[in-house]
C-alpha cells in the first residue's frame, strides 16, 4: 500500500469515529462515547467541558471504579459544553443529527432546543427547507473540546462541510548552495478526501408550533398531522410571498376561495411574514388572507395541517400571531376571506 493510500485509509477512520451524533430530544439531548485506551473521566471531562464526576454520576458509574475499555459512556450536552448560537464556535465540534423518515426542519428544530432554523440552514448551507431521510445535519457545537472536528456529513442533504484545518507548509530553510548540488527529490503530497458535493434537490417541509429564536415561526405541536397534497414549488430566495401568490395563481386568475373563522398560534416570524396552517392548500401554497370587516390582507405562507384537536374545530386556516396587526383584530377568532391556488 502507497503512503497516500494509508493516510486516506487512516483519516477515514478517524471521520466515522469522531463524528459526534446527538441522540434524544430537549431536553435531554447528549452523545454517547466508546471508552478508548488510556481515557478516563478527567481526559473525558476535557475533552467535552464537563466535570468528570459529572460524567460519572450522569452514568450512574462509581468515579472510583473508572472506566472500561470499549464501554459507552453518556456525554450530556447543556449550556456548559453546547453552543447553538448563529455563529458557530471557531474551535468547536459539530453535533450531528441523523434525520429519519418524514422528518422536517421544523420537528428537528423543535426537538434539539428550538434551534433557529436560519442556523441549521446556515451550518449546512442549506438553500431549501428539504431533508433526506439517513443524512446527517448540525444542529450545534460542541464548545472547544478536545474533539477533532470531523470533515462533512456523508449525506445526501445540503449540509454544510466543516473547515479543515490544513497545516501551512513551512518554507525551506535556506542554505549555501555545494559546488555540486545534487538534484532534490520533493516530498509526494497528501491527498484530501473531499465528499462530493450533494445533488438531491431538497423537498419542502412543514414546520410545528413552537416558539423559537429569529427567523422563520416555530409553533408549538399539538399533532403530528401533515398534509396530504404534494408539496408547492418553491420560487427563487427573496421572492415576496406577494410575488409568490402571484405566480401560483397566474396574477389572480386561477384561485379557490374560502370564508369562516380563523385562529392563531405563537411564531417568532420576521415583520412582514406571515405563515398559515391549512387542511387542504399543500405546504408551500401562499393565501391571501382578507379581514372583510376592514378590508386589510396579507399573504401567508402554508406549513402544514391543521392539528386536529378541539381548540381548532371549525377553523378554516391559522396564522402566525404577527399576522394579528396587520389584519387589524386582536380576537382569539376572527372571520376571514382566503384566496389561493386552485
Amino acid at each position: 500500500m502507497t503512503i497516500a493510500g494509508l493516510v486516506l485509509c487512516v483519516a477515514g477512520g478517524v471521520q466515522a469515529q469522531d463524528r459526534l451524533q446527538v441522540q434524544g430530544t430537549s431536553p435531554d439531548l447528549y452523545v454517547l462515547h466508546t471508552v478508548k485506551k488510556g481515557e478516563t473521566f478527567y481526559s473525558l471531562g476535557r475533552s467535552y467541558s464537563l466535570s468528570p464526576k459529572q460524567i460519572a454520576t450522569e452514568n450512574n458509574i462509581s468515579f472510583e471504579q473508572g472506566l472500561q475499555l470499549g464501554q459507552q459512556v453518556k456525554i450530556p450536552l447543556n449550556n456548559t459544553n453546547f453552543s447553538q448560537k448563529s455563529e458557530a464556535d471557531p474551535h468547536g465540534t459539530p453535533v450531528y443529527h441523523k434525520v429519519e423518515e418524514k422528518e422536517t426542519l421544523y420537528r428537528l428544530s423543535v426537538n434539539h432546543n428550538k434551534v433557529p432554523l436560519d442556523n441549521i440552514r446556515r451550518w449546512n448551507n442549506m438553500t431549501g427547507d428539504g431533508l433526506q431521510k439517513d443524512s446527517y445535519v448540525i444542529v450545534g457545537w460542541l464548545k472547544g473540546g478536545g474533539i477533532p472536528a470531523p470533515s462533512a456529513p456523508v449525506a445526501n442533504v445540503p449540509a454544510a462541510t466543516p473547515p479543515a484545518n490544513h497545516p501551512a507548509a513551512t518554507p525551506p530553510a535556506s542554505t549555501p548552495a555545494p559546488s555540486n548540488p545534487a538534484p532534490s527529490n520533493p516530498a509526494p503530497s497528501t491527498p484530501v478526501a473531499t465528499p462530493p458535493a450533494s445533488t438531491t434537490p431538497a423537498p419542502p417541509v412543514t414546520k410545528p408550533d413552537q416558539p423559537a429564536a429569529p427567523a422563520e415561526p416555530v409553533k408549538t405541536p399539538d399533532s403530528n398531522n401533515t398534509g396530504s397534497k404534494p408539496p408547492v414549488t418553491s420560487a427563487p430566495a427573496g421572492s415576496s410571498f406577494e410575488q409568490l401568490y402571484n405566480q401560483q395563481t397566474g396574477n389572480g386568475k386561477n384561485v379557490t376561495s374560502e370564508k369562516g373563522p380563523g385562529g392563531w398560534f405563537k411564531s417568532n416570524a420576521s415583520p412582514g411574514k406571515y405563515y398559515a396552517l391549512h387542511n387542504t392548500a399543500p405546504r408551500g401554497t401562499i393565501i391571501k388572507v382578507t379581514n372583510p370587516l376592514n378590508g386589510r390582507f396579507i399573504y401567508a405562507k402554508v406549513l402544514e395541517a391543521i392539528p386536529q384537536i378541539k381548540q381548532n374545530e371549525g377553523l378554516i386556516i391559522k396564522l402566525s400571531d404577527s399576522a394579528l396587526e396587520a389584519l387589524g383584530t386582536n380576537e382569539a377568532k376572527f372571520y376571514c376571506q382566503l384566496s389561493y391556488e386552485d
